[in-house]
């Protein structure tokens, strides 16, 4: 823990020594620009190298993911400035790290040979995370310039939308045959020098590139050398096809703590591997993915995007929310004549349908959560139901009678705590039915029931809230 708080701390601390060098840069060269001397030019030119010079360096000492958190913490302005010191050598690995908002602010401002030259540094793999960013005359000249192989496997990975196994998946594998022993293994992995990162395990095929097991290099390196591969390998590995969904695939790597895992076709030839880094990169993904369509965003922002943009990003559900706000304000409006007499329902009614709001939205949280994990299914649907309506009825009871006595203590009418506490709980009722309903509905038609459930539950108990309450103020107190 403490090594991941100095990590950040370093972080932070370099953000700010490049901010610090970009002022100074601007603030000297500004000064110099103005000064009238002899070789005006020449002066110019060498403080702007100087300056230029210790930035570049505190750049080149920084790991790629570094580089993009700062370029994502800057302003578009000082972020093009970052971006032209970085080695050319290093675009290709930085646009891989930066957030897909930013990513498209720094390949707008390349052109198309640069853009080239970035993309030619990567693995096939890595292209296929960076090619739908690019233009496609980029993109083609790219495809052209690869050897066959690494095309098919480009356009293959292309091909698989952004939540199957196939678009995560890397070709760099490395591969024995089940007929040899562990030794000629051993001089086979010393021949290649290296190893692919994040390899705990070698994949064993036949002549024809079927899959047979994989071999675990804890088992190679503690086990007789004389053995045969087929004798130690794992036959009953976890094993992936391309279409596969690739939450699934995240639960298998947590389920069974996997580092790597095969990737085979139909007809179990092995055709690549998926690694923990990538599983990990699309759980990150979609956990902000699903944070932004709970705030009602249709897309990731960039940060310091214009305003414009920004504004299309968020118009959407903040309309929603204008319809849902003004059916609440027509449910208050058929009861005016019941506030008017009972002044004190208007300051209470808040109070129903805000904890009823919070209540949803606990409700709908626990809900979205297993979808994600597969655990909710037909079979248990009623029994999530009862059980949801058990602690909002619980909850309703108590903190209904709480708010009653409240209200009672507040205004002296004991009809107006009843009402309260009846109000408080149908709403929280109301509230988890809804926070069942809404989410499950949502998977069921095929759309991602996180994307927006907040603000539909934030809607049902307001109006519902404003109805209960001021409905049952009518009734009994009138």
């Amino acid at each position: 823990m403490a090594e991941i708080q100095e990590s950040k701390e370093s972080l932070q601390e370099s953000l700010q020594q490049v901010i610090t060098l970009l002022n100074k840069h601007r603030l000297v060269e500004g000064l110099v620009h103005k000064q009238d001397m002899p070789k005006h030019e020449l002066v110019e030119s060498l403080v702007h190298k100087q300056n230029l010079a210790e930035l570049h360096k505190k750049l080149d000492a920084l790991h790629p993911a570094d580089v993009a958190y700062i370029l994502e913490a800057l302003p578009l302005e000082q972020r093009l400035d970052v971006w032209d010191m970085v080695k050319a050598e290093r675009d290709g690995e930085i646009l891989l790290e930066v957030s897909d908002a930013v990513r498209q602010t720094l390949i707008a401002d390349m052109d198309s040979d640069e853009l080239l030259a970035a993309a030619e540094q990567l693995d096939t793999d890595e292209l296929a995370d960076l090619a739908p960013d690019l233009p496609k005359d980029v993109l083609q000249d790219l495809l052209d310039s690869l050897d066959i192989q690494n095309r098919e496997r480009l356009q293959s990975a292309l091909a698989y939308p952004e939540d199957a196994v196939g678009a995560l998946m890397d070709f760099d594998i490395v591969t024995i045959r089940e007929d040899i022993t562990l030794e000629v293994a051993l001089r086979y992995l010393r021949r290649i020098g290296s190893l692919p990162d994040h390899t705990d395990k070698l994949f064993v095929v036949d002549r024809h590139d079927i899959l047979r097991g994989v071999l675990p290099l804890k088992r190679l390196v503690v086990s007789d050398l004389d053995l045969g591969v087929a004798e130690i390998m794992a036959a009953d590995a976890v094993v992936f096809h391309p279409e596969d969904k690739a939450d699934e695939a995240a639960k298998a790597f947590e389920r069974y703590d996997l580092v790597t895992a095969p990737v085979v076709d139909e007809n179990n030839k092995l055709v690549g591997r998926i690694t923990v880094d990538a599983v990990m990169d699309f759980i990150r993904d979609e956990a902000e993915s699903d944070m932004l369509s709970m705030a009602g965003l249709r897309e990731e922002e960039d940060l310091f995007s214009s305003v414009w943009k920004s504004v299309q990003n968020r118009w959407s559900w903040l309309a929603i929310n204008l319809i849902t706000a003004l059916v609440a304000s027509r449910v208050i409006g058929l009861f005016e004549g019941s506030i008017e007499k009972i002044v004190a329902l208007a300051a209470l009614m808040p109070i129903v349908a805000g904890i009823g709001g919070n209540s949803g939205n606990q409700t709908i949280t626990m809900i979205v959560r297993g979808l994600a994990l597969g655990q909710i299914s037909t079979h248990n649907m009623k029994s999530l139901l009862m059980k949801e309506l058990g602690v909002s009825l619980m909850n309703g009871l108590i903190w209904g009678s709480v708010l009653g006595l409240i209200a009672y203590w507040l205004y002296d009418n004991f009809a107006l705590g009843v009402v309260m506490m009846s109000a408080m709980t149908l709403n929280l009722l109301l509230s988890a039915v809804m926070g069942v309903l809404i989410p499950l509905l949502m998977n069921r038609s095929g759309r991602d029931p996180a994307v927006g459930s907040s603000v539909l539950i934030t809607a049902m108990t307001d109006s519902g809230g404003f109805f209960i309450f001021l409905g049952l103020a009518t009734i009994f107190l009138l």
